[in-house]
């Protein structure tokens, strides 16, 4: 297994690894040793020497090259699923459906990437003798932080917006997926062409610390929010910018006119999925009185027919499998134990066994509980009863996260209309969780669940600094600008301004106005004329010219 350059040492004056431990068997299956302080500086060294010869190559060479990735994981994806199932304990096919997701956004932004990138011409408005123009370059070196629920998904495709925008690469993956880093960073290195401009940084929460103290030009995290809040205010010494997509608390909306059947189906697939751990997962299910005790039933009835459990061949017919790591299963445990405390019950599940535990729906619940305000990031269903579809509103907004949420409604008006008034990021309606697979659809949430956005354009263009060119053609003889800039041209400054961009008829004509006035205190009728023409067909000019620069 590899790691970055340098003599492996210490963090705390004696060698550290970390191991793989499969969540499913508790067997440890390999190891790699973290990342020292002095790899770290070295590693952040050799991005930044490299950085001027990656963003000195054209975005079609680095679409090129970046391609080069995109076959190597299409022709290891058995091995690599291998790998996520071992590690993080999902399924082959859930490690598959990762791996589809991204090798979709990477095709997508080599796709786009010369579009998204391109130098754009901007309206010079009306310094109509010069030219404007927006360029993007990269920030320079960009630490990008992983997480452990989704680690391909959430660590590859960042890397690869952020090296096709031109920057070069420390990857910090998460601990508890160790062995899926390691993976990765493999795969990189299998490409010559890219690996010299990406590293690797592996361990635990002190490397991703020494990570952000090292200064990187841009810091990039997936993460909880604790966390992220960490990042920021140690980013903040440095005036470090960073892109954020942290935590979330999903609310689902099923209003009485839903389809009950198709609500409960994908509710109950919204909550358990990956065991839960999904930032954007349904955390808090709200349902109106008239259709609470039909969605009730049909909920646990396809919930009882999940099959718990873990496999590490392809065909594999468990939905559910074990929690990840010790610390999620204290969250839950916590939040079910409050919960059932406060006067909850359960319908169905609720039980443990080691690291698997029991789908979970979860009925009297309230907002004075964890489980309604507290990430959860495990199998549980908590359904509240509400009284009409304000009340839900109001109770989905009642939260510090913003991620994602969900309404059901057989009235697609009646739908956008709730969808419009949640505050999150993404509304999906009559679904849940498909917006993430939409490569073009930009991801990200509101409050506490994140700054930034991932995927489409925006995904790239947050790895760029926007740098503004204008060009002009001296010495030139009328200039508006320069003319404006002399003593004693007020009368004609305001009359420029009148003119352009005066919101009335009357405005725009004023100057025009006060000139003829003027004249004809004492006329002087072949000057007069003349003047009077030139001015008016200035004005004419003006307002003509600033109408066509405004497209």
């Amino acid at each position: 297994m590899a790691t970055v350059k340098g003599k492996v040492t210490a963090l705390g004056g004696n060698i550290d690894v970390l191991p793989f431990i499969n969540p499913a068997t508790g067997e440890q299956f390999g190891e790699v040793p973290i990342a020292t302080p002095g790899d770290i500086s070295m590693a952040h060294r050799e991005m930044m020497a490299a950085g001027q010869t990656w963003a000195a190559k054209s975005v079609k060479e680095r679409v090129r090259i970046v391609k080069q990735l995109q076959k190597l994981i299409i022709d290891r994806l058995d091995e690599i699923t291998a790998v996520m199932n071992q590690d993080g304990g999902k399924s082959r096919q859930d490690a598959l459906t990762e791996l589809f997701m991204s090798v979709d956004l990477i095709n997508a932004y080599c796709k786009n990437a010369p579009k998204w990138l391109r130098r754009r011409r901007i309206s010079s408005g009306l310094q109509i003798f010069k030219h404007a123009y927006q360029e993007l370059t990269p920030y320079g070196v960009v630490g990008i932080i992983g997480p452990w629920n989704y680690p391909f998904v959430l660590l590859i495709p960042p890397i690869v917006s952020a090296l096709l925008a031109g920057n070069t690469v420390l990857a910090k993956p998460s601990e508890v997926t160790a062995a899926t880093g390691v993976m990765m960073e493999e795969l990189i290195q299998a490409v010559p062409e890219l690996s010299p401009y990406v590293r690797f940084l592996h361990g635990d929460g002190r490397v991703g610390a020494a990570l952000v103290q090292c200064e990187p030009d841009l810091i990039f995290l997936t993460g909880s929010t604790k966390t992220g809040k960490l990042v920021m205010k140690a980013a903040a010494e440095s005036m470090t910018p960073v892109i954020c997509e942290l935590g979330g608390k999903d609310p689902m909306i099923v209003l009485e006119d839903a389809d009950i059947q198709a609500a409960a189906k994908w509710g109950v697939w919204g909550s358990f999925y990956n065991t839960g751990q999904t930032c954007m997962a349904v955390e808090r299910v709200y349902v109106v009185n008239e259709v609470y005790d039909a969605f009730i039933k049909e909920a646990v009835a396809t919930t009882r027919q999940l099959k718990i459990g873990y496999s590490p061949e392809r065909l594999n017919e468990n939905d559910i499998g074990p929690l990840t790591f010790q610390r999620q299963i204290d969250i839950v445990d916590d939040q079910l134990d409050d919960a059932l405390a406060k006067g909850a019950r359960t319908l169905t599940g609720g039980k443990r066994d080691g690291m698997f535990m029991e789908p979970t729906i979860v009925v009297d619940v309230d907002h004075t509980m964890k489980i309604m305000q507290e990430e959860t990031f495990g199998p549980l269903m908590p359904i509240m009863r509400v009284d009409n579809e304000l009340h839900a509103i109001q109770l989905a907004n009642h939260s510090n996260f913003g991620l994602s949420a969900s309404v059901w409604s057989q009235d697609l008006k009646r739908a956008k209309r709730v969808a419009e008034q949640l505050i999150v990021g993404s509304v999906n309606i009559n679904d849940t969780m498909t917006h993430f697979a939409i490569p073009h659809l930009p991801f990200g949430g509101v409050k506490d669940s994140g700054i930034g956005r991932t995927h489409s354009e925006k995904d790239m263009l947050q790895f760029t600094q926007s740098r503004s060119i204008v060009v002009g053609k001296p010495p030139l003889k009328f200039d508006i600008a320069t003319i404006m800039r002399q003593p004693g041209q007020y009368k004609l400054a305001s009359a420029i301004l009148r003119i352009a961009f005066g919101v009335t008829p009357q405005q725009r004509l004023q100057p025009v106005q006060e000139f003829i006035e003027e004249k004809a205190v004492k006329p002087k009728t072949g000057r007069f004329v003349a003047v009077a023409g030139t001015m008016a067909a200035v004005s004419a000019f003006i307002i003509t010219w600033a109408k066509l620069r405004k497209h």
